[in-house]
């Protein structure tokens, strides 16, 4: 049987959870997410799925951000009163204080729910606390649990999908999908105990290709590491990494709420006033807050890799602060302006990315 560092008996686990994470049940999947970011699956009559998903933040070969060796409770993780975007939300923040090991990353997760739907989007909103520029590789360590058991299971990629399947014979069908961006790597290894080193995770996280198939063979159950193209992030700034996860009878159904949880992803990531930029793959979020009196946060998605400049400029077109002026992966990402020293007035904000231009306009009060 599979042993897991952090449980120490069934008992004492079920007390922990009692009072460490916040659930949500849509009617057709359970989902659960604890204080150090670790999210899981069930079925609604409680059988879990997932033992683990987390987060993996890797800068260097000696330097993996992950939930056993780093991740500690920033800001607790609750069930949100009034969700704005889903019918269910959980809320929780997570750096590495733990460890107090580099990379110095605060993560953000958000997980989304809908009434009777076989699916949850799963945040990520990863922030650089390095004082340097690092570039983050960012993935997944994921544990499958089907039916409660481990071991014997595989874990396939349907490449025409995109979609990560998890299954073992007949029974239920797990699978996940990377939204934001396009997956650099998936690896897949039989779990044993030490298997999270910092030179380890890296390795898997760099294996450079999506591994078609990996059949388990053993009672302990695989372990899956995905990774996307390394994001540049400066100090302050942060990325937005969504994954689909999704639970079906079989396959087909599982891939039928993979493909509805895209549709919410769309609607969640593209508003009305996007629709005619995102014809061309570049959006440009609105400023939050705005009017603002000290600092806001503006938000884009690009459509691939590329040179991104993000600049403000006052109202007679004087260029005031550089924001972004670097290559960037493709995908979400939230970086933040602080317009102390500034004088109060309409400013406008403009992003390039290779021949498109896309501009909106903030107000600092004073």
């Amino acid at each position: 049987m599979k042993k897991l560092v952090l449980f120490i008996t069934v008992s004492l686990l079920f007390i922990l959870d009692g009072y460490s994470q916040a659930t949500f049940n849509t009617g057709a999947l359970r989902v659960d997410v604890n204080q150090y970011g670790r999210v899981r699956l069930f079925t609604t009559a409680g059988v879990r799925q997932l033992q683990r998903a987390s987060i993996l933040v890797g800068t260097s070969p000696t330097t993996v951000f992950d939930y056993t060796n780093d991740s500690d409770e920033l800001e607790p993780t609750v069930l949100v009163a009034n969700p704005a975007m889903s019918d269910f939300e959980i809320y929780g923040a997570f750096d590495n204080g733990f460890s107090s090991l580099p990379p110095a990353v605060v993560v953000k997760l958000n997980a989304y729910g809908w009434t009777n739907a076989g699916y949850t989007i799963v945040k990520f909103n990863v922030k650089s606390d390095e004082a340097s520029s690092i570039n983050a590789s960012i993935g997944l360590e994921i544990i499958p649990e089907i039916n409660q058991t481990y071991g014997f299971d595989s874990v396939t990629y349907n490449t025409s999908a995109g979609v990560i399947r998890f299954h073992r014979g007949t029974q239920v069908n797990m699978g996940m999908k990377l939204l934001s961006a396009s997956l650099s790597s998936l690896y897949s290894f039989e779990w044993y105990d030490g298997y999270t080193a910092d030179t380890s995770l890296w390795n898997w996280m760099n294996h450079g290709s999506l591994q078609p198939l990996y059949a388990s063979n053993t009672a302990d159950g695989p372990v899956a590491i995905t990774s996307q193209s390394p994001v540049a992030l400066a100090n302050g700034q942060s990325y937005n990494v969504y994954y689909a996860l999704a639970l079906g009878a079989n396959e087909a159904e599982m891939l039928a709420n993979i493909s509805a949880a895209e549709l919410k992803y769309q609607g969640m990531t593209v508003s009305v006033n996007d629709l005619e930029s995102s014809v061309n793959g570049l959006n440009l979020g609105k400023n939050s807050p705005n009017p603002f009196k000290q600092s806001t946060t503006i938000s884009y998605q690009l459509p691939g890799d590329g040179f991104v400049s993000l600049k403000i400029y006052n109202v007679i077109g004087s260029e005031v602060a550089t924001l972004v002026n670097s290559n960037q992966a493709k995908g979400s990402y939230t970086i933040p302006f602080n317009a102390n020293g500034l004088p109060g007035g309409v400013y406008t904000y403009t992003l390039r990315y290779g021949d498109q231009v896309r501009s909106n306009k903030m107000l600092v009060v004073r």
